[in-house]
C-alpha cells in the first residue's frame, strides 16, 4: 500500500481557474492514500505506508527498554509494531550513542552500596552530566546493578558485566542506558567485601559511598555503620600507621624536616632583622620590598641591608641547624599525619572526645569507647578490609591484609 506526501518545495502555484488546494488535497489524503492530481504540474511522491502503533505496543516496549516514548514510537513504526525488531533498534541507537562519545568524559555520577551478610559491594555508574546522574531511572538503574552484583556474589567489574538479566547482560543495559540519556554511561568502578560481619554506608546525594568487612561475626550494627560514615567523611588513607605504604611515609618525612628547616631558618632571619630595626613584615619578599619602596614606606638603603642580613643569616643557620631537634620537630609532624590520615587513630567524627584505635593482639581491633547518647559502651569489631567510592574525587582505595 502505498500513500502520497506533498513537500512544500514540490508544490508549485496553482494556475488560474484550477479549484484544488492543498487544503482539499490533504484531506483527499486523509480520505483515499492515493491521490490523482488533475494538476499535471504538481509532484506528488510515494512511500511505504506506515502502520499506526497502538498505545499498548509502546508501553509494552518502555517496559521491556524503559527508552523514551518517541523512541519506541519511532522503533515500532520503522519494525510495522514488531517488539523483537524494535526493542533492536533501541540497542543499536545505544551503541551508536556509546561509540560517538567515546572520547567524552563521564566525570558524574552515582555511586551505590549495600552489604548482605558476609558479602558487601559498592557500584559507580558514571555518566557525564549531574542532570542525568539525579534522574530516577539512572539511579533505579544503579540500585538494579548493585543489586545484581551482590545477589550473583560478583568478584570482578568484568563479573558483573557479564551478568545476564531478562536476556540482556549488564553490559548491554549500560549501554541502551546511553542510548537513552544521550550522554556516555559506564561502570566506572566496582568493589567487594567477603566477612563474616560486613557493613555500608551511602551518602546524601549518591556520590560517595563506603563498604567494611569485619574478621568477627556479629560486630554491632551500629558500630559497623559508624565506622563506615567515619571513612565516608575523614577519608583515611590506611586503617592504621603499619599499612600506610613506605614510599607515603617518606615523602611526609621529607616534607616535614624541610618544613622544619624552613621555619627554624625563618625565625632567625626574622630574629636578626627586627636586631637591626628592620620590620621582617615589610621585607619578606622581593615583591613586598619592590612595593613598600615605591610607597615610601622602605629606603633603597635599607632594602639592600635587608636582603644583605636575610642571606648572610639564612645560610649561616641553615649550616648549623641542631640535626637531633630537626628530627623530633618532623617526627611531631609525622604522628600528626598518621592520626589525622589514619583510621585507627583518627578522632571519632561523631564525637571527638572518642578515637578509633587499634588494640595489640593478633588481630586489627575496631574500638569505639565512651559515652553515646548518654550509653557508655565498649564495642569490637576487627577490621579486613575496607573501600570508599568517591565519584566526584576517583576512586578512592584502603586495603589492610586479612586475618
Amino acid at each position: 500500500m502505498t500513500v502520497c506526501l506533498i513537500s512544500k518545495s514540490d508544490t508549485p502555484p496553482f494556475p488560474p481557474g484550477n479549484n484544488l488546494s492543498l487544503r482539499r488535497v490533504i484531506r483527499a489524503y486523509l480520505r483515499n492514500p492515493l491521490i490523482i492530481s488533475p494538476n499535471k504540474n504538481l509532484k506528488l511522491h510515494k512511500t511505504p505506508h506506515i502502520m499506526a502503533v497502538t498505545m499498548a505496543e509502546i508501553t509494552k516496549l518502555r517496559h521491556l527498554t524503559s527508552a523514551g516514548l518517541m523512541d519506541c514510537k519511532k522503533a515500532l513504526a520503522e519494525t510495522d509494531g514488531d517488539i523483537d525488531a524494535a526493542v533492536e533498534i533501541l540497542r543499536k541507537k545505544g551503541q551508536a550513542v556509546a561509540a560517538k562519545r567515546e572520547d567524552r568524559v563521564a566525570a558524574e555520577g552515582c555511586v551505590l552500596s549495600k552489604n548482605e551478610g558476609n558479602f558487601a559491594a559498592v557500584v559507580a555508574l558514571q555518566c557525564e552530566t549531574d542532570f542525568v546522574a539525579k534522574n530516577a531511572g539512572f539511579v533505579e538503574l544503579t540500585q538494579k546493578l548493585l543489586d545484581l552484583a551482590v545477589a550473583n556474589r560478583c568478584k570482578s567489574l568484568d563479573e558483573l558485566k557479564a551478568v545476564v538479566v531478562d536476556g540482556r547482560t549488564v553490559a548491554d543495559l549500560v549501554v541502551e542506558e546511553g542510548g537513552k540519556t544521550g550522554e556516555k554511561t559506564e561502570l566506572g568502578a566496582y568493589e567487594y567485601v567477603e566477612a563474616p560481619s560486613t557493613t555500608s554506608y551511602n551518602h546524601l546525594g549518591n556520590k560517595l559511598a563506603t563498604i567494611a568487612g569485619f574478621n568477627l561475626e556479629g560486630v554491632d550494627f551500629q558500630v559497623g555503620r559508624d565506622v563506615a560514615m567515619q571513612v565516608a567523611s575523614m577519608n583515611p588513607i590506611a586503617v592504621d600507621r603499619d599499612s600506610v605504604d613506605q614510599s607515603v611515609i617518606d615523602n611526609e618525612l621529607n616534607v616535614a624536616i624541610e618544613k622544619t628547616k624552613e621555619e627554624q631558618v625563618k625565625k632567625a632571619v626574622e630574629a636578626a632583622l627586627k636586631k637591626a630595626g628592620i620590620n621582617p613584615n615589610l621585607v619578606d619578599s622581593e615583591a613586598h620590598i619592590e612595593s613598600n619602596i615605591a610607597k615610601g614606606w622602605l629606603t633603597a638603603e635599607e632594602a639592600d641591608k635587608a636582603r644583605a642580613i636575610a642571606k648572610e643569616t639564612a645560610e649561616a643557620k641553615a649550616a648549623n641547624l641542631p640535626e637531633q631537634m630537626i628530627q623530633n620537630i618532623a617526627q611531631g609532624r609525622l604522628n600528626k599525619f598518621f592520626k589525622e590520615s589514619c583510621l585507627m587513630e583518627q578522632e571519632f567524627i561523631k564525637d571527638g572526645n572518642l578515637t578509633i584505635i587499634m588494640v595489640a593482639g593478633d588481630f586489627q581491633f575496631v574500638v569505639l569507647m565512651g559515652i553515646y547518647d548518654g550509653i557508655p559502651y565498649v564495642s569490637y569489631g576487627s577490621y579486613s578490609v575496607l573501600y570508599s567510592v568517591d565519584i566526584a574525587a576517583g576512586r578512592r582505595l584502603w586495603e589492610t591484609p586479612k586475618s
